[in-house]
């Protein structure tokens, strides 16, 4: 109770001094110097990135595909044949393929379809079921990527490690430096008497 009472104190003077000034701004940077990925688990980002290294066009399973007619551009061709592929994929097939880390933003996916559970994908481009059904592969594929590209970062390379340590030990150092620049002043204001 006590630190809350002298919190809305703290708070109130900072605003009387600094009416433009937030009394939280104080606080806001606690953990100076931290790296991007410090609040990510290590192990997790470390298998995305093995993971990431062995991932192709080839890894994105089959799915079930359904035909049906297609609209726009193609003459008679269009009106005759059922071209347009509508791609589905279950979540829990894919999420059997991705690594933990990624699993979360799946269903963020534009193509995320919350009633059945699955990723569903349609291409009408091309003429042939073949071509549609590889574009459906293709645009999953162009989305797990955007997705990895979102949620993992890339290792830090080791001469970027260094400096970030080198800089948080400046910054210790400089801490500790004016901590006994303002102790050694409030002893000489201590012992030093009047000067009268």
């Amino acid at each position: 109770m006590r630190s809350l009472v002298s919190l809305r104190l703290f708070s109130a003077n900072i605003l009387r001094l600094h009416p433009s000034r937030s009394p939280w701004l104080a606080f806001q940077r606690s953990v100076r110097h931290q790296a991007f990925d410090a609040n990510l688990d290590q192990d997790q980002l470390a298998e995305a990135r093995k993971w990431h290294q062995s991932f192709h066009l080839a890894s994105i399973p089959a799915g079930n595909t359904t035909f049906s007619r297609s609209s726009g551009p193609g003459g008679q061709h269009v009106n005759k044949t059922e071209t347009k592929a509508t791609t589905t994929w279950p979540i829990s097939q894919l999420l059997g393929m991705l690594p933990k880390h990624l699993h979360a933003g799946l269903r963020s996916s534009k193509y995320y379809v919350q009633r059945n559970d699955a990723i569903s994908i349609q291409a009408q481009t091309h003429r042939s079921r073949a071509a549609n059904t590889d574009d459906n592969r293709q645009k999953l594929f162009d989305e797990i990527e955007k997705l990895y590209r979102g949620a993992v970062p890339n290792a830090t390379d080791p001469e970027k490690i260094r400096r970030h340590a080198a800089l948080q030990t400046a910054a210790n150092e400089d801490r500790l430096n004016n901590k006994k620049y303002a102790s050694s002043k409030k002893q000489s204001r201590k012992g030093g008497g009047s000067y009268y």
